[in-house]
């Protein structure tokens, strides 16, 4: 008698371009469920305690290296794709909000005030510290 699979599953390995394409399809899909998720929760067909600060990231990413070395990459996959698409949000304290003003100043041949993009960037470095002040109390009180 002896345990395991009744049978041996196929794997293949896939060619440089596959494995590629499959990389670009994945993130991809990441950032297509990233920005459901957060359109989701501001229409509030979801809680917003689905948004995680460091505690509850600290905390998913024991979960997954306890599942193994895949998961956990793939979780740390995920993770830094979400990082990067919020990083490209127009938010002005952002790279998302630098691009902004390149466009700006693409438009109108000058680059914005120095008193604008003061108020400005304090605007967003107030939107990001908000957001991650809210993050880190839902970690606290979320269930």
């Amino acid at each position: 008698i002896v345990g395991g699979a009744a049978f041996e599953t196929a794997t293949t390995s896939p060619g440089l371009f596959e494995a590629m394409w499959s990389g670009v399809e994945n993130t991809g899909r990441i950032i297509q469920g990233s920005l459901s998720g957060l359109k989701h929760m501001i229409v509030g067909n979801i809680s917003t305690c689905n948004l995680s600060g460091p505690i509850g990231i600290a905390q998913t990413s024991g979960a997954m290296a306890s599942q193994g070395a895949q998961s956990f990459i793939y979780f740390i996959a995920v993770l830094s794709t979400a990082v990067g698409l919020l990083n490209l949000f127009p938010i002005p304290a952002l790279d998302g909000g630098h691009l902004v003003f390149y466009a700006y100043e693409a438009v109108t041949g000058k680059p914005p005030s120095d008193g604008a993009l003061k108020v400005l960037m304090t605007i967003g470095l107030t939107l990001v510290l908000a957001l991650m002040v809210f993050a880190l109390g839902n970690d606290l009180f979320c269930p």
